[in-house]
């Protein structure tokens, strides 16, 4: 499948993030007019930089001024990889430090160091401010990334930084798109004629027009009406793209920064979180017991307060800390996710780490409480298999031991668990999947029953086109088939549709429809060219042919060639006056003399019961079968 990226462009204010973005995207991403006045980035500024039938890459230009910081967090935690540019005459300068703190705690393990500004440096100095910036990033995320020198005002070295960026993406793993969908909000606007809009990167999973959504943690549904990639429509987004969601039922005034559109309802939402976080190096003043913290988490920011289990005040430390934030709102969080510290006032990075559990609860202080952290913290044999089922959806017993390295017996102990299923006796998934994807389906047979209420349904190739190309079809077809069992869904022939679901004329269609019946019952054998009676009934060509195919399958109708059709009971009670007139075998004489047809209807009338099986023809004769 195609591989999606979000890249972010770190660094100093006026060191030059904005115009090498430019450089490579030929986007100018400062959009605000005061931005252009003061020439700094206040918002987070987005340009798409590359895409062939592999990969598609993105660029987030980050604000680079203290005040901006929250800005630089909530784009930060979006992206694959982080371009740190740094000026060729100033260097490494103390906000950029604190910029590489917060790139350590996000977990951004991919780095480019981009030299700008070259054009203020003699060449022959150029080795000794290569030298000193590496040493600057000793002990960072950047401590071993390639440099480049650029001036992206005479374009030196811009298609070296480009071509980098490509290949270094090209090599590295993407984002969950199996997964379900998740965006934290980072923007929110109006688009006059089209209602709200909201804008992020997709952190996992995949969305599509028309879809369900929920917006977290208010709880509200919503529908993405449109979605758009780069200012242009697509029908989808996937994890690692920044999309523009136009949504529809919610107001502007109902949505913030910080709100997560999802797809599923399984992602926690909490006020209490356990943590395992490290500190900056530096710190300028003590971190004490439930001292007042701002979180930042996605794109949310929240107060709240650090509740330590083994210590009352901390300023040096080199290792992990394991302790809770208590927030004083509540946000979405599952473990794994990333976040910063920051004390309000003044303000100053403490730190950063990662969600151990989402759901933390009250412990007492102590080392018993640190002893169960670190046990949450590598996590049980039952989280490791779920961990390991939501990235690959379905996984032999031997594939799961081999991913979770646990003993065959603790894995078939807990593998006994509800939330497991055996599918056909070959491989594991998650109930939660199953679930999952059961409403996937049932919602795309839904909107379909709902498009074409005349047709039998969805062949089961078409029903999980897309959904194949994120799970197993073994896991699908189990799907498809537990539903029917269950009598969600229900099979006629090769289709498949909802349990309750047959059939239909849409009720704007149906007493125009029976008008039409009624009519070409009326007429008895002796009709007219059926288009004539659809015409008569006002039945607009649009819906033609799914009407006669419906009304055929239904037996309202029988086609006698393409342009004549007889009524449903016309032409059975046809076949039962011909069946009783005559013996084993008839020649059409003996059919025209007991129906009797003009020679333009009968031959179609008999080729008509050869087709359905009722004769079978025999030189000049016709045999019953």
């Amino acid at each position: 499948m195609k591989r999606y990226f979000t890249i972010g462009m770190a660094g100093h204010i006026d060191h030059g993030k904005t115009t090498l973005t430019k450089a490579l995207t030929n986007v100018d991403t400062d959009r605000l007019k005061e931005e252009k006045e003061r020439q700094i980035s206040i918002e987070l500024g987005f340009a798409p930089l590359y895409e062939d039938e592999e990969i598609q890459i993105s660029v987030v230009d980050v604000p680079g001024h203290e005040r901006f910081i929250r800005q630089m967090i909530a784009g930060v935690a979006g992206i694959d990889l982080v371009v740190l540019v740094v000026a060729a005459d100033e260097g490494v300068m103390p906000q950029t430090r604190e910029h590489l703190d917060i790139l350590g705690f996000l977990g951004i393990k991919s780095g480019i160091v981009a030299i700008s500004k070259i054009d203020r440096v003699e060449e022959e100095f150029m080795g000794l401010v290569k030298e000193d910036i590496r040493e600057e990033l000793t002990g960072t995320v950047f401590e071993d990334a390639p440099l480049v020198v650029v001036d992206s005002l005479s374009h030196k070295g811009i298609e070296d930084l480009k071509e980098l960026i490509i290949h270094t993406l090209k090599e590295q793993e993407t984002r969950d798109v199996k997964g379900a969908f998740r965006l934290p909000i980072d923007q929110v606007f109006t688009v006059k004629g089209q209602g709200t809009v909201v804008r992020g990167t997709v952190y996992e999973g995949r969305v599509e027009e028309g879809q369900t959504l929920t917006i977290m943690p208010k709880g509200l549904e919503v529908k993405a009406r449109q979605i758009q990639v780069h200012h242009k429509p697509a029908k989808e987004a996937f994890a690692g793209q920044r999309a523009a969601i136009n949504l529809a039922g919610i107001a502007k005034e109902e949505l913030e920064r910080g709100d997560v559109l999802v797809s599923s309802e399984h992602f926690n939402v909490t006020n209490t979180i356990d943590v395992a976080i490290r500190v900056v190096e530096d710190l300028d003043y003590m971190v004490k017991q439930r001292m007042p913290i701002k979180c930042h988490l996605g794109t949310a920011e929240v107060m709240g307060r650090i509740v330590f289990f083994d210590r009352n005040e901390l300023k040096e430390e080199n290792g992990e800390i394991l302790c809770q934030i208590r927030l004083d709102e509540e946000i979405v969080a599952k473990r794994g996710d990333r976040f910063i510290l920051r004390r309000p006032s003044p303000q100053e990075t403490i730190g950063g780490g990662w969600v151990i559990d989402p759901k933390g609860q009250k412990y007492r202080f102590g080392d018993k409480t640190i002893a169960e952290l670190e046990m949450k913290k590598v996590g049980t044999p039952g989280e490791q298999i779920v961990a390991a089922l939501m990235e690959a959806k379905s996984l032999s017993l031997d594939d799961l031991i081999t991913r979770t390295s646990l003993d065959r017996d603790v894995l078939i102990e807990e593998l006994n668990s509800e939330d497991f299923v055996l599918i056909n006796g070959k491989e594991y998934t998650l109930r939660a999947l199953i679930e999952m994807n059961e409403e996937d389906l049932y919602n795309r047979l839904r909107d379909y029953h709902t498009e074409f209420p005349m047709k039998q349904g969805l062949n089961k190739g078409e029903l999980i086109q897309e959904q194949a190309k994120l799970y197993p079809k073994l896991l699908l077809d189990f799907v498809i088939e537990e539903a029917i069992q269950k009598g969600t869904f229900k099979r006629k022939a090769q289709f498949i549709t909802i349990g309750e679901f047959e059939p239909h004329v849409p009720k704007n269609w149906k007493t125009r429809t029976e008008n039409m019946l009624e009519k070409l019952k009326s007429d008895e054998m002796m009709v007219q060219y059926f288009q004539d009676y659809l015409a008569a009934s006002g039945i607009p060509d649009a819906v033609v042919i799914d009407l006669k195919k419906f009304l055929e399958e239904d037996g309202q109708i029988v086609s006698l060639d393409s342009q004549y059709y007889w009524h449903g009971d016309i032409f059975r009670g046809a076949v039962a006056k011909l069946q009783a007139g005559t013996g084993t075998e008839f020649e059409v004489g003996d059919a025209k003399e007991i129906l009797g047809l003009s020679r333009k209807l009968m031959i179609p009338f008999l080729e008509t019961l050869d087709a359905k099986g009722y004769t079978t023809r025999v030189e000049n004769k016709r045999v019953w079968k």
